[in-house]
């Protein structure tokens, strides 16, 4: 069993009741040691006094404010004398709709529970009215020398305190981040469907199981590579920004993945790609532009008639190289839908964000995988 990192009362009216706080997550990242490059020697952090370079034992530290032209020295027991709350008191002020706190104020999540069964009624009293209210009980005190605003909310049986930020310590966005879009900032009604419809067909429900830190998995692979003399495969790069000029290309592509994955294999995804290519051209008629990208389309539906003819063409082009050359002019012959898809079936990652060139690479890098294995 943990040790709770503090013990106090907690109050709520006339009614109070002993508790316990503990530490509700763990970090799993991998630390690493600094060693000096070339050996195997630990380096060490040091209190070290700037002017005479000699090292300051822990009890000889004080705190010092600057106040520009001097230090203000102030000893740790005159902190602690001047801290509210010092009788270890967590007093709820009130309570407030739940969702009416914005998530941007939520900082650490630590769970709160009773000191002694004895209070075990009392406790759950709280726990069972907060969830049936839906409502979080707002209250300041006191944790090593530091005051927190923290909001108590009920979580699968047990109650949760969730420090909070200070109002004063939310930056404004609109002043800390530049190139935000305006008013008058607004997307095509093309554009907007679209998005929503991409929005719409990612829908999923929340299971944090599904997800893990592959990062850190990562990182154990090329520490035991290492370990062994090996090399570990360096990832692929950062998807590029997505060109304005083809966005709507982009997000069709998008939506038409998501629905072939969603509707199970590559059948599925072909009958959808299918059916947005025959909508677009009821939307798109008498475009120009846009009719002339539906027509490159309806080409995409013969690719399997003539698919196998093409790869016949590149095996009679020779041997070696001159028959790496033929699968290279077939490929480069093929248009970003057509290429697209090729990526879909093979599996590519990344495929949606890649440009034509590309999506050309990465499937040429495939075929030399599939034929190596």
């Amino acid at each position: 069993m943990a040790r709770p990192i503090w013990t106090g009362v907690l109050s709520f009216g006339l009614v109070s009741v002993p508790v316990g706080l503990y530490t509700a997550t763990s970090a799993h990242t991998l630390r690493f040691h600094q060693l000096q490059r070339g050996t195997s020697d630990r380096i060490r952090n040091r209190r070290v006094n700037e002017r005479t370079g000699e090292e300051v034992e822990l009890d000889d530290v004080v705190k010092g404010f600057d106040a520009g032209n001097e230090y203000v020295l102030v000893e740790p027991d005159e902190l602690d004398e001047i801290a509210p709350g010092r009788s270890k008191a967590l007093e709820i002020s009130g309570f407030v709709d739940l969702d009416a706190i914005d998530p941007i104020f939520f900082d650490r999540t630590y769970y709160l529970g009773p000191k002694s069964k004895d209070y075990a009624k009392v406790y759950a009293l709280l726990e069972r009215a907060l969830a049936k209210t839906n409502r979080a009980g707002v209250a300041t005190f006191v944790m090593r020398g530091r005051e927190y605003l923290v909001a108590l909310k009920s979580e699968d049986g047990i109650l949760t305190l969730h420090t909070l930020h200070w109002a004063d310590e939310i930056r404004n966005p609109r002043e800390e981040v530049p190139d935000l879009p305006g008013s008058r900032t607004a997307a095509g009604a093309k554009e907007m469907r679209m998005a929503e419809q991409l929005v719409e067909t990612l829908a999923m429900d929340w299971d944090p199981e599904e997800f893990h830190d592959t990062y850190r998995d990562r990182v154990a692979e090329l520490i035991k590579a290492k370990q062994s003399g090996e090399t570990v495969e360096k990832a692929e790069p950062a998807a590029e920004a997505t060109n304005v000029i083809d966005l709507t290309e982009a997000l069709r592509a998008s939506v038409e993945r998501a629905r072939g994955r969603r509707s199970g294999g590559e059948q599925g995804q072909r009958e959808q790609e299918v059916e947005g290519q025959e909508k677009g051209k009821e939307r798109e008629k008498g475009k120009g532009r846009e009719k002339d990208e539906a027509k490159d389309k309806d080409k995409a539906k013969g690719e399997t008639k003539g698919e196998a003819k093409t790869k016949g063409e590149a095996k009679t082009k020779g041997k070696g190289k001159e028959s790496g050359r033929g699968k290279e002019a077939g490929l480069a012959e093929l248009t970003k839908a057509e290429l697209y898809e090729r990526a879909s079936a093979a599996g590519i990652p990344g495929r949606s964000h890649m440009k034509r060139e590309e999506l050309i690479k990465a499937l040429e890098r495939a075929e030399r995988e599939q034929t190596a294995a």
